[in-house]
């Protein structure tokens, strides 16, 4: 006898197209002890016909068993059982040199290998690092390449200020994969090209050439495409298309070229071609092209120091047959959907309902419904090319802007949209969210994170900042601090930074890697947990010969000399949680614990931290919904340890005083500085620390925290439906990932964490940290006063060979 488990997945497109046999990957989530042996999972169609399928778990539960497996197969219809048979109770030319190659996948369905290398010369001089990741299908002659150039080189930042045109950064006049034939042939090849969806195939003279130069939007010019030189290098709206001797133009391409030369045969495609503009594809008699960065752009192509592209685009060496139209599925991939009824009742992500249809979600959906999307507003600034696509734009930062064009902000996932979106999705199987999940994941790891290992560990593999409050991103790009930038009112420069603790987000990056299985989502998730380790590590910095002791910088907020609960460690704690999930590495756990100890304390003086103050300690209710999110991975390990005891003691100690002092931020206006949209927005992370709370208490306490998680998430919905600054970019993110968990504790008023196995009364008293500078300078000057004026030189001398 075995119990059968049923999970409906649908695929979802775009267009009529009738595919057969396309790949497909998806990740989907399994309960706590269901799922040991993905052997005993079998894919079924709608007429009940089984399809060979290849899994893999992705993570596991505590208990061994699988949390999220990936699935490959080949669709040729729209709707599948999954099934889960359960036993019973028993300029110069570079030229690419492989360096090293590494099998990711190698099944039934799907094959991966991952190539890294260098660009050299033909006098074998180093230039840029690539990695090729390239995916086989049985059956099929089409490949999908991911293609990332590197530039690993530290970027210049003089007085914190990021620009274009530093010294170290990569300068490309063009980069191209160019497929074909080898030896000569006794004919030439036949060329066909379809230049969009909406264009059938058809020949094309030689030579053959589409070129798209901008994105072809009304706003094609916009000056979020300056260069180094602060001048725009687009010289026409949309692409150019030339074959033989005719030439015609348009506005977005995204096409599709084959050549065929007797039996044999080849393809390119590459989604999203438009929007990671500029971009070409050629065609010789014996040969196809596909120019990454074409030379046909009236610029070189600028790689900042520490930033990467990733490109994806299809080959077939043969007659592709999974649409009638060859490759033509590229252009619209079939996108599964895991019934969010099911995914819900796994557990995976805690707290999950499906999709409401309440005045909460209606704040939600803004930002795929309306006049206000996300994708909408990228035409504002344009927010297109290959370093721009998939970012959001900051709207909510040209509030105040007067200028005659639009300030041009980025948003850099501040506050975790990209898990925001793959939340959404799960709950509602809406795609929509999954294809802005999807592209801004692509955009955030490749340009928003600092790939290099040259700089200062602060730095190094870190995030960059959203653009400065207020300030235009001019030649800054996506690195937080332009030069030209002036902060309103009074015009004054930019005060220059770097990546900070303060600005680290993995949780989305960790579900997009659970959803698709993508090694480059896991990779910077882990990166992320790394970085805070890294950040905080004494021996790292120039202070290590007078103190080895922490640096402080994964656990400071907003100055300096403030370690406790506040954005910078709420951050800190939530990411390495996710590195130790991903991973198991038992570090990213020890760190977590080490910074919670050294933020907060089940008998702190509250009061005294003085959280009331808004403008400067708002940030406390991010730490305590950290603290939450550490509680329930701990109960998931079965770790109910005196660090347990520790972090829920310190919970319920602030959620205490929460009770009888907080209140909406926008009941006392006189006391922020800007009392916009955003504050009625932040609210709702209160309504999630009671909520919290409410599950680590009992009695007239626990009802007294759900009243108050209700009344927080009443008033921040109540009052942003009130307000038509509410579709601005920033509320609508803060309201992605926070507030959709009331809904399950409403359905679920019974639930209750687990209490300690110990019981602890004495926490001692509360830890008193001092950052390695702090300790360093007071030695250096006991120092001097002991040693005089030689001490001093031989400090010097060890500080210049530390430099040297």
């Amino acid at each position: 006898m075995h119990a059968m488990h049923e999970i409906r997945i649908d695929l979802h497109s775009n267009t009529t197209l009738k595919r057969t046999n396309e790949p497909i990957t998806c990740g989907v989530p399994f309960p706590k002890g269901m799922l040991r042996d993905v052997n005993l999972l079998g894919l079924f169609d709608d007429a009940g016909h089984r399809i060979l399928l290849q899994a893999r778990v992705l993570d596991q539960w505590s208990d061994g068993s699988a949390r999220w497996v990936l699935c490959d197969w080949q669709a040729s219809a729209t709707r599948y059982s999954l099934k889960l048979a359960n036993p019973d109770a028993n300029g110069t030319r570079h030229f690419p040199e492989v360096l090293s190659s590494t099998v990711l996948e190698s099944g039934q369905v799907r094959a991966s290998v991952r190539i890294t290398g260098r660009f050299q010369s033909n006098d074998q001089v180093p230039f840029l690092p690539f990695a090729a990741t390239i995916h086989w299908f049985v059956g099929s002659p089409t490949i999908r390449c991911h293609f990332t150039i590197h530039n690993p080189s530290k970027a210049e930042h003089p007085g914190g200020l990021w620009d274009l045109g530093g010294h170290h950064d990569g300068f490309l006049k063009e980069l191209s994969v160019r497929i074909g034939w080898e030896g000569n042939s006794q004919s030439n090849g036949v060329v066909n090209q379809s230049v969009d969806p909406a264009t059938p195939l058809q020949p094309a003279e030689l030579p053959f050439e589409i070129y798209q130069d901008s994105s072809g939007g009304a706003n094609w010019r916009s000056s979020n495409h300056l260069n180094r030189n602060r001048v725009v290098p687009n010289t026409f709206q949309g692409y150019r298309l030339k074959a033989g001797e005719t030439q015609q133009t348009g506005l977005r391409a995204t096409p599709i070229v084959m050549l065929d030369q007797g039996d044999k045969h080849l393809a390119l495609a590459m989604p999203n071609f438009w929007q990671n503009f500029p971009k070409a594809f050629e065609a010789a008699s014996d040969s196809l092209t596909l120019s990454l960065f074409p030379r046909q752009y009236a610029d070189l192509h600028e790689l900042q120091g520490g930033e990467q592209k990733t490109h994806i685009f299809y080959a077939s060496f043969g007659h592709d047959h999974v649409t009638e139209e060859p490759l033509a599925w590229t252009r619209d991939p079939l996108i599964p959907i895991v019934d969010p009824a099911w995914v819900a009742s796994t557990g995976a992500i805690p707290s999950l309902t499906p999709r409401s249809h309440d005045a909460y979600q209606q704040l939600v959906d803004a930002a795929i419904e309306g006049a206000n999307t996300f994708t909408a507003k990228r035409e504002v600034i344009d927010e297109f090319g290959w370093r721009h696509f998939g970012e959001i734009y900051g709207d909510h930062e040209a509030v105040f802007h007067k200028g005659s064009t639009p300030l041009v902000s980025h948003y850099n996932n501040q506050y975790d949209a990209v898990a925001g979106f793959g939340v959404q999705f799960l709950r509602s199987g809406d795609v929509r969210w999954f294809t802005q999940m999807a592209e801004l994941a692509a955009h955030v790891i490749d340009i928003d994170l600092y790939h290099t290992d040259h700089d200062k560990a602060a730095y190094n593999h870190g995030l960059f900042w959203h653009t400065y409050h207020y300030v235009d991103a001019d030649t800054g790009t996506h690195r937080s601090y332009p030069k030209n930038g002036r902060v309103p009112p009074h015009n004054r420069p930019v005060p220059g930074g770097g990546p900070a603790n303060e600005q680290n987000y993995a949780a989305g990056l960790m579900l997009h890697y659970f959803l698709t299985g993508d090694e480059a989502s896991k990779e910077a998730a882990r990166g992320l947990a790394q970085w805070v380790i890294d950040m905080d590590d004494g021996s790292k910095t120039i202070f290590r010969w007078l103190s080895r002791g922490p640096t402080g910088l994964a656990s400071h907020s907003r100055t300096p000399d403030y370690h406790g609960p506040g954005r910078g460690s709420a951050n800190s704690i939530s990411v390495l949680v996710d590195g130790h999930r991903l991973t198991g590495e038992r570090k990213f756990l020890d760190k977590a614990e080490q910074l919670i100890r050294r933020c907060i304390h089940p008998s702190d003086n509250v009061a005294g931290r003085n959280l009331l103050d808004a403008e400067n300690r708002w940030f406390y209710t991010m730490f305590l919904q950290s603290l939450g999110k550490y509680l329930d991975h701990k109960c998931e390990l079965g770790e109910l340890d005196v660090n347990y005891a520790y972090a829920r003691a310190s919970l319920l100690h602030y959620a205490r005083w929460m009770a009888e002092h907080e209140y909406p931020y926008l009941d006392k206006p006189e006391l922020l500085e800007y009392p916009t949209e955003t504050w009625a927005a932040q609210d709702m992370r209160k309504c999630e620390v009671f909520q919290y709370a409410a599950m680590h208490s009992e009695g007239t306490e626990r009802e007294r925290f759900r009243e108050r998680a209700e009344f927080f998430f009443r008033y921040s919905v109540e009052k942003l439906l009130t307000m038509p600054t509410r579709t601005l970019c920033r509320p609508v993110v803060l309201m992605l990932s926070n507030g959709f968990s009331h809904a399950w504790h409403v359905e679920h008023p019974e639930e209750k964490a687990p209490p300690p196995a110990v019981a602890i009364s004495d926490f001692g008293e509360p830890e008193r940290f001092v950052p390695q500078k702090a300790v360093a300078m007071g030695r250096f000057k006991q120092g001097v006063l002991a040693g005089g004026v030689v001490g001093f030189m031989a400090l010097v001398v060890i500080v210049l060979r530390w430099i040297i």
